[in-house]
């Protein structure tokens, strides 16, 4: 832990950063895409029959490979990592979201539709409070994967990030106690932002919380 500690207070610090930019800004774009995908894939039954085909294609399928084409078609900064992280968030988030929304009861969004509210108003009032608790599930099961792939990520043509860091002390430096001071800090940063959901979570949805206290 002290090893952690001084490591952090010089170049682990700047690569902590990077690689929670490049985790916060994946979740960010996935919860930008899948949440309404996953929404509409919940609710439309010819969308869903057209899409799913499609889903289950490429749902088993590890990230991972996907890094050489992100490569090819967008180089080697930072997109292709970001676009990584994202993919493993994006299909669990849309998944789950499609399930939850598609158990909302027909009567619920019938009585809802006759106050005379617009699809913005179903999806504020209706779709996306019933979404929420399936987000947050989808991001907590999609951590421990995120930060697997994050590792791989920056392996490829990157000077920052833990992936590097971690790569550069034990393979290249052998310098082992910055090595186990980059493995641990990748550690803590899943369980921070695993535990960071809990607050947020409580706050945006409190009814799922009211139910389980009951």
């Amino acid at each position: 832990m002290l090893c952690f500690l001084y490591e952090l207070q010089g170049e682990l610090g700047i690569h902590v950063l990077w690689s929670l930019w490049r985790v916060l800004l994946s979740i960010a774009l996935a919860l930008i895409t899948a949440v309404p995908f996953g929404i509409a894939l919940g609710q439309l039954n010819r969308l869903r029959k057209l899409c799913e085909p499609f889903l289950y294609l490429l749902y088993p399928i590890p990230k991972v490979v996907f890094v050489p084409l992100l490569i090819l078609f967008f180089g080697i900064g930072e997109i292709p990592k970001v676009l990584t992280i994202y993919l493993v968030l994006f299909f669990q988030i849309a998944v789950l979201v499609r399930d939850r929304t598609s158990e909302i009861r027909p009567e619920l969004i019938l009585s809802v539709k006759s106050l005379g509210a617009g699809r913005r108003a179903m999806f504020r009032f209706v779709y996306l409070p019933a979404a929420l608790p399936a987000i947050f599930t989808a991001i907590r099961q999609s951590t421990g994967t995120a930060i697997a792939v994050l590792y791989l990520a920056e392996l490829f043509a990157t000077r920052y990030g833990l992936g590097y860091y971690i790569y550069l002390t034990g393979s290249t430096l052998l310098d082992y106690r910055a090595m186990y001071a980059g493995i641990m800090a990748m550690s803590l940063l899943g369980l921070g932002i695993y535990y960071a959901l809990d607050p947020i979570e409580r706050k945006v949805c409190p009814w799922n919380f009211l139910k389980l206290t009951e």
